[in-house]
């Protein structure tokens, strides 16, 4: 039997996790889940591809709204705001439209990281579209995640992948969303429809991995693994793969625990 094993959102794109007993899809992603995006003094995204540091800015829910916290940084909260004036963005392909988060979250953010940032939350107006080469549908969505809705990853790939490593790594390293135990290492390869709960999410592409997984997220310290020992068996034409990235054609509640189906 195929269960999920553990479910994590990253409210702000690039930063730590929040691991959740449950959590509610919509149809961009998990409730919560990259709804923050850090950008650069060119309005540019950012991530641990360029700054790897942004492993070590965790992120809490708070009454307020949310609490940043960092090394030798005083923690920050702030409310989310949608009332400021439209500004670009850039992210990948993409122009978004976003609002400033203030100038005391762009301080604390320039100040750790060492360079002028600013967080940004999409504007209302804004709906930024799936890569029509794997939507299902016109209207498929996304949030500041790179590219599609959620992405899901099998225990038993990364337990594969371990034993394969002189030193085992955990599966922060993949930044996922879902993780199922209970299936064949790899099989997640070919599943087209999964069914959680009365939710229904599709696969549409494997996910091709970046220097993001050979970051450490508790040090923020890069190596060459996993990278190094995957590519020689897990390289496919988009690169190297581990998951898939999913689209959520029915929303609701799942949890730790649920039972996952695979469709049709």
């Amino acid at each position: 039997m195929i269960i999920v094993s553990a479910l994590t959102i990253y409210p702000i794109k690039g930063c730590r996790g929040i691991a959740l007993e449950h959590a509610e899809i919509q149809d961009i992603g998990l409730k919560d889940d990259r709804r923050f995006m850090v950008i650069d003094a060119e309005n540019r995204f950012v991530s641990q591809r360029e700054v790897p540091r942004m492993a070590l800015i965790a992120v809490a829910a708070h009454p307020d709204g949310w609490t940043l916290s960092a090394p030798d940084m005083e923690p920050l909260t702030f409310t989310p705001t949608q009332d400021g004036s439209a500004q670009p963005a850039t992210i990948w392909r993409d122009t978004a439209l976003v609002v400033s988060q203030g100038t005391h979250i762009a301080d604390w953010l320039s100040r750790f990281l060492g360079a002028p940032m600013q967080l940004v939350a999409m504007h209302p107006s804004y709906r930024r579209k799936v890569s029509s080469t794997y939507a299902r549908h016109a209207d498929d969505a996304v949030s500041f995640a790179d590219g599609y809705a959620s992405l899901l990853a099998n225990q038993a790939s990364l337990d594969e992948l371990n034993q394969r490593l002189a030193t085992p790594i955990g599966m922060d390293r993949f930044r996922p969303n879902i993780v199922v135990s209970g299936a064949a290492a790899w099989a997640e390869d070919d599943w087209q429809e999964i069914h959680i709960g009365t939710t229904v999410s599709y696969a549409v592409k494997p996910c091709a991995r970046c220097v993001v997984t050979t970051t450490d997220q508790t040090t923020a310290v890069r190596s060459q693994e996993p990278l190094r020992t995957l590519a020689p068996y897990r390289t496919r034409e988009l690169g190297v793969i581990f998951g898939q990235n999913l689209i959520h054609a029915h929303t609701g509640t799942i949890r730790v625990g649920d039972v996952v189906k695979l469709g049709p």
